[in-house]
């Protein structure tokens, strides 16, 4: 094979309809679009989820639950992924993202007391659950609060 006899494969590209050219390229006049109605004019169609003035399906959906839009979403940081850490380091969200514990901060880092921590460590997060707190000290560590 040549590079002169590449070719892309067959029903792999489309062909361009130029429109309005005359009538013996078959999109003249009206170019495709039939001949009155809203879907013929420029501008024309309607919107997304339109089902012809009946009431649209999202509306006839029932909404479930309750969206607070204040919501804050933490990163979740488990005791027992610290242990990668060596003894004295100061754990900071930054580090966190760094070594690739967590790959967004989100609103803040939490700190769960999911595991045993068994290196001393000072960890600095936006939250940490009483257990997890209760953890890292008992593993001769410190919590700092952001």
């Amino acid at each position: 094979m040549k590079l002169h006899e590449l070719k892309p494969s067959e029903g792999s590209r489309k062909v361009r309809h130029r429109v309005g050219r005359g009538s013996s390229s078959g999109m003249g006049k009206t170019s495709g679009r039939g001949q009155k109605g809203q879907n013929s004019r420029s501008g024309g169609g309607v919107r997304l989820g339109f089902e012809g003035g009946q009431t649209p399906l999202f509306r006839r959906l029932p909404k479930r639950g309750f969206n607070n839009i204040n919501r804050k979403d933490y990163a979740v940081v488990n005791v027992e992924t610290l242990n990668r850490f060596e003894d004295g380091t100061v754990v900071t969200p930054a580090l966190l993202i760094e070594t690739g514990v967590i790959s967004k901060q989100l609103n803040g880092i939490k700190v769960l007391s999911n595991g045993t921590l068994s290196t001393k460590l000072t960890v600095q997060a936006h939250k940490f659950s009483q257990a997890a707190k209760e953890a890292i000290e008992a593993a001769g560590g410190s919590v700092e609060v952001i």
